[in-house]
């Protein structure tokens, strides 16, 4: 059976401070924000997953977002070398996370960034936004570490948001799923579905027919339903304000079997 454990990470109480590329910056509650993440978290455990809480990094605002310290394909976890340097501090609570748990652990060394953020992945294929965050060398040192397991790494442009999965993300059926204003090159993806609102291009699957997705999005919850789906939405309106959508508060390991 595939595992359904999700590393999380409580907000800093700096998370107001938190970096901001391609919005304009909002005020943020922050106790509004821890509200909204126990319930994400709640919204985990209640389908089925194990949360396990990654110590806190209180000194790091972004450090809620702690898909982008890790990527994770099968039981290999790659330490990421995030893009932007106030966030790599960030990595090594994460690293002692993944190690307990007994996955084999690599990192992206210098000059090579990336943030997880940028990495999406459908299968056995691997996609990989090369953009503000993440850099050609990143991209190499990702494929060095992933093909020999099997993967096969498509790099993809990004340029108009913060990451990949800013802007795509995808379906059970492997249908990738986006906004079109905000994407580079949607022809690179076989089947695609456009969404109809910005934070519709954001879900993290949760098993069977379940997607958890932002409220910020009723028309392409609507969508989803239609097809068959069952959206479960979570308001994460504070991390919104700083680029952050139901993928970035998670890291969800699948590929480790007992």
């Amino acid at each position: 059976m595939p595992s359904k454990k999700a590393l999380v990470r409580c907000p800093s109480p700096r998370l107001a401070e938190g970096l901001v590329t391609h919005i304009e910056r909002e005020r943020v509650d922050a106790d509004l924000a821890v509200e909204q993440w126990e319930a994400y978290v709640a919204a985990l455990r209640t389908h089925g997953w194990e949360t396990i809480e990654v110590d806190p990094a209180d000194d790091c605002p972004d450090s809620v977002f702690v898909e982008d310290t890790v990527v994770m394909y099968k039981n290999v976890a790659l330490i990421t070398r995030p893009g932007a340097e106030s966030r790599r501090d960030e990595t090594a609570g994460v690293e002692e996370a993944v190690a307990g748990l007994g996955c084999s652990v690599n990192w992206i060394w210098e000059p090579g960034t990336l943030e997880g953020g940028d990495v999406l992945k459908i299968g056995d294929t691997v996609y990989v936004g090369r953009g503000g965050r993440t850099n050609a060398a990143g991209v190499q040192q990702l494929r060095a570490a992933f093909e020999p397991l099997g993967a096969r790494v498509v790099a993809v442009p990004v340029s108009k948001v913060l990451h990949l999965k800013t802007a795509v993300t995808a379906l059970p059926d492997g249908t990738v799923i986006g906004h079109i204003p905000k994407m580079d090159a949607p022809s690179l993806f076989a089947r695609f579905l456009p969404v109809p609102e910005e934070t519709g291009s954001h879900v993290v699957l949760l098993g069977g027919d379940k997607l958890l997705m932002a409220a910020s999005a009723p028309k392409t919850a609507e969508l989803f339903a239609d097809l068959g789906y069952e959206p479960v939405v979570v308001d994460i309106s504070e991390f919104e304000k700083l680029e952050g959508c139901v993928t970035c508060l998670s890291v969800r390991l699948r590929g480790l079997y007992a």
